[in-house]
């Protein structure tokens, strides 16, 4: 009995918050669509400009529950610029929870609504947000062969002509680095050494065709590259070795005390745009987090384990910025869940809205 008590409880630390962000969807998906409607004899620009403002606060909302709720400490080694960019965000890919780095880092730059992702292909098939993150300004790529970069180039140039602020969030490995996952591993180094690159420990070879494609297209409206590492706490076992980072359940859960992020802005006059240089450009950035990694991991030298190079900052997210968002999707959606006729539009929205984002799915070039 106790032990049921405690595994509840436990549970509860993850539904409640996980309840309330997938609960709020059918609101914001149905504030969304009437300002989709109306800006559709308007220019791109200002649909862009609105919708930013609504995923700015759908984003907010996440991040109360999952910076401000779990308590999570925010350790951010290297400046941040105060003033938003126009930027593609580069990072090492670990577990399910990274793109919530990208919206703790938007967030403090008040740029949240114009983070923009590039998601492996199979989430456009998730219920209302695949279909809505494409609506946003999200790129869907195939790995490896199946790269489709017609299509990519075709959603960058929509995007970069109407002028809409972007925050390009980019994972070049292309699938997260399990310590577990011991043959992708393998695979991984075993590429690098046919190709003459340098073996990597703690992150997987990168892929650079999104990355190059994306340099290229938005080489003239890109002020930085932002080249973020991240590190998970907690994720080294009794005998020293790396474990998975947390998923966005056991996040939820609090079972990660603190995050290391290290950040690098990169001048996008400093990278170059010739693919092979481009590709070596890519290794060696990712060489660097792989010592950083392998430092913070394995490091006998207390002052290097633990931590990255340079000054670690406590960024603490002020409740300002993200709690009146969760308050404003909370009343948009309670209302809906008060009336019958309130409860089967909710309904309605998740079934319609799935119906819609797969049609799209299957007829979308």
């Amino acid at each position: 009995m106790l032990l049921s008590l405690v595994v509840h409880t436990y549970s509860l630390r993850y539904w409640f918050p996980a309840t309330i962000m997938l609960g709020t969807a059918p609101a914001y998906v149905l504030s969304w669509g009437v300002w989709r409607l109306l800006s559709t004899v308007l220019p791109a620009r200002f649909y862009h400009k609105l919708d930013d403002r609504l995923y700015c606060i759908y984003q907010s909302m996440v991040l109360f529950f999952f910076e401000n709720y779990t308590g999570v400490e925010i350790v951010i080694y290297g400046d941040i610029p105060k003033n938003k960019e126009n930027v593609i965000y580069l990072s090492n890919h670990q577990c399910t929870a990274d793109w919530i780095i990208a919206d703790m880092l938007a967030i403090r730059q008040s740029a949240i609504g114009h983070l923009r992702y590039v998601l492996k292909d199979g989430l456009k098939w998730l219920p209302l947000y695949g279909w809505y993150f494409s609506q946003h300004g999200g790129i869907f790529v195939k790995r490896s062969a199946k790269f489709n970069e017609k299509a990519m180039k075709r959603k960058l140039l929509s995007q970069t002509r109407c002028g809409a602020p972007m925050y390009l969030v980019i994972f070049p490995e292309g699938t997260r680095y399990n310590p577990e996952l011991k043959n992708v591993i393998t695979d991984s180094q075993k590429f690098a050494e046919r190709e003459g690159l340098a073996v990597l420990k703690h992150t997987l070879t990168p892929r650079v065709k999104a990355s190059h494609l994306a340099v290229n297209i938005m080489n003239d409206s890109l002020d930085a590259v932002y080249d973020v590492t991240v590190a998970y706490e907690g994720t080294l076992d009794d005998s020293g070795q790396r474990r998975p980072a947390p998923s966005m359940a056991e996040f939820l859960c609090k079972e990660c005390p603190r995050i290391h992020i290290h950040f690098d802005r990169v001048d996008i006059k400093g990278i170059p745009l010739e693919p092979e240089l481009f590709r070596r450009w890519m290794h060696n950035r990712f060489e660097m987090k792989d010592r950083m990694l392998t430092d913070f991991y394995e490091s006998e030298d207390p002052d290097k384990k633990g931590r990255f190079p340079g000054e670690g900052r406590i960024s603490p997210l002020n409740l300002s910025k993200s709690l009146p968002s969760a308050l404003i999707l909370g009343g948009l959606t309670l209302p809906m869940l008060l009336t019958e006729n309130g409860r089967k539009l909710y309904v309605r929205t998740w079934v319609y809205g799935t119906l819609l984002g797969w049609l799209w799915v299957n007829i979308s070039p």
